[in-house]
């Protein structure tokens, strides 16, 4: 066996967070959350909402390697591991399903979780969206612009790589260009902090707005950490919980000779059908 075909060594992580994943959506970095997901082996996975976009789902987009990812988390699943599915606005279409639960499954729009002493309230965040409360088609209108911007962004990074040059995020610059004049990201934060601290809660953690960030936010009525996630899209990020310590969790690239070439060479059909015998199982 040859280094690169040695299996990855798990890490043992007590809390791992992931969300905005957008599977289904092209511009999804779905080589890259297998590869994390099969370097971890955590007590309590929380998938914190988008994990599917459904706004973006067409049934003749769904390529293998998103397959993978889903496969991997029910194996999560099948192993008895933690794991808390909370809804997203992508996914909203699983709210419908709150509270199903199996011995270490849930399906939630929120999640309380003791730590060491203290409470992290998870959630994903598009509560706070103004947008989403008031004008819902006009936020599915601009995902399927961001969409079209990702793909674009996809083939302009399939061009500098093969240069040798890093990946430009148009889509990045252009999010975070909106979201600065129009303050969102500052209030999103602010708000989340300002609810937690009345709560009593020490830390928040959300999604969403696919910004990952680890500080401390302080107010008058006290302090509280404020994490999030980050996303699968733009950034590659996790957040992770050990010995009393957060952390971001940056996932590089997964280049093409690194990919199982075994799993990408089977067809998404054959994929599902061990799905559903997976599934079946648990």
């Amino acid at each position: 066996m040859t280094l690169q075909e040695q299996p990855l060594l798990k890490r043992p992580v007590e809390v791992a967070v992931i969300s905005d994943l957008h599977l289904g959506m092209r511009g999804c970095r779905a080589a890259e959350v297998l590869r994390y997901l099969k370097s971890i082996d955590p007590e309590v996975l929380v998938l914190n909402g988008d994990i599917i976009d459904v706004w973006q789902f067409k049934k003749k987009y769904f390529p293998a390697d998103h397959m993978q990812v889903v496969r991997e988390l029910l194996g999560m699943i099948a192993r008895q591991k933690t794991i808390y599915y909370v809804t997203g606005n992508h996914d909203e279409v699983f709210r419908r399903f709150k509270g199903f639960e199996t011995s270490n499954f849930k399906i939630v729009n929120k999640v309380v979780l003791p730590l060491d002493g203290k409470k992290a309230w998870f959630f994903h965040g598009d509560v706070f969206d103004v947008t989403m409360q008031h004008s819902k088609w006009l936020a599915m209108l601009g995902g399927k612009g961001y969409d079209a911007l990702i793909w674009f962004n996809h083939l302009i990074n399939q061009v500098s790589l093969s240069l040798g040059k890093g990946r430009i995020s148009l889509s990045k610059k252009v999010k975070e260009s909106v979201k600065s004049a129009v303050k969102f990201i500052n209030h999103f934060e602010e708000t989340a902090a300002e609810i937690a601290i009345r709560n009593g809660f020490d830390y928040v953690v959300c999604g969403h707005i696919h910004q990952p960030a680890n500080r401390t936010i302080t107010m008058d009525e006290g302090r509280v950490t404020y994490l999030n996630s980050g996303d699968w899209v733009e950034n590659c990020t996790a957040l992770e919980y050990n010995e009393g310590e957060w952390c971001i969790h940056w996932q590089e690239e997964v280049a093409a000779r690194d990919t199982d070439k075994g799993e990408k060479a089977r067809s998404t059909k054959d994929l599902f059908q061990e799905l559903l015998a997976e599934f079946s199982m648990i």
